[in-house]
């Protein structure tokens, strides 16, 4: 873990769904010791919490949506038609009440949303005058969960298919990456249930959490003449969709910034 210079950084937030509350505690302390990062990356979950700072919204303001957000029957509709079992447009409406019209290039601090391009798997880094709405529906649509975005001729879905941690595409030397789906994201024993629905859904989020850490590391790895400060939270013993535990999980990124 490098030092970093806080006065040019990026911040990289990763996707995680209800674990990427605990970018909020990272930025809770950032905001305590006034840094202020010079451009904001973000993917799913990240993008949504990295697309509200950017705009200036305090970690405090982020804080009271994502307490709106943790009863998910207020923005979830099931539906049994399409490609997907839950339908976006309760979760636009929350995103246009923040953002408006809002264009990604008009944003306070730069700002870079990771998508995928589901006809060919590539990544999609939203960064010029796409809105900001459209942007994020793109990156938190995971296949099958949430609609698909249609986009200027292309279908995109959640950015984690393709690069979960956007270090990539940073523009800085310096790099603060948040991880919420790294090496403190899974046991390295694996844990056994009596009941076998249990233990198979058990397995299914360990094998994705590994696929994406497996993922992650390499980007890492070929990072080159940068210097990066990865923060990785304690997060195995929550699940991608526990909303409800927003408190837990948003303290899991508390005080981990030396």
């Amino acid at each position: 873990m490098n030092k970093i210079n806080y006065n040019n950084f990026s911040l990289v937030l990763s996707g995680g769904g209800a674990l990427g509350i605990a970018h909020l505690g990272v930025i809770s302390d950032l905001e305590a010791k006034s840094m202020v990062p010079s451009e904001i990356i973000g993917t799913s979950m990240g993008s949504i919490i990295g697309a509200s700072l950017s705009i200036g919204m305090s970690e405090k303001d982020i804080y009271t949506l994502i307490e709106e957000f943790s009863n998910v029957f207020k923005w979830i509709r099931f539906s049994l038609r399409g490609n997907s079992i839950i339908k976006t447009a309760k979760i636009e409406k929350i995103f246009y009440s923040i953002f408006g019209n809002t264009k990604i290039k008009d944003t306070l601090i730069p700002l870079k949303i990771v998508a995928t391009n589901l006809a060919n798997g590539d990544a999609k880094i939203f960064d010029d005058d796409t809105r900001i709405v459209d942007a994020l529906l793109c990156s938190m649509a995971i296949p099958g969960i949430f609609e698909e975005k249609s986009l200027d001729g292309s279908i995109f879905a959640d950015g984690f298919i393709s690069d979960n941690l956007g270090v990539k595409y940073t523009s800085f030397d310096d790099i603060l990456a948040v991880d919420v789906l790294g090496r403190n994201s899974f046991d390295e024993e694996l844990l056994k249930s009596s009941f076998k629905t249990k233990n198979v859904l058990n397995m299914f989020e360990r094998s994705l959490r590994l696929l994406i850490y497996n993922q992650t590391r390499k980007s890492i790895e070929q990072l080159v003449n940068k210097s990066i400060y990865l923060i990785e939270p304690n997060t195995k013993d929550y699940k991608t969709f526990q909303f409800n535990r927003y408190k837990e999980i948003r303290n899991l990124g508390k005080n981990l910034i030396e």
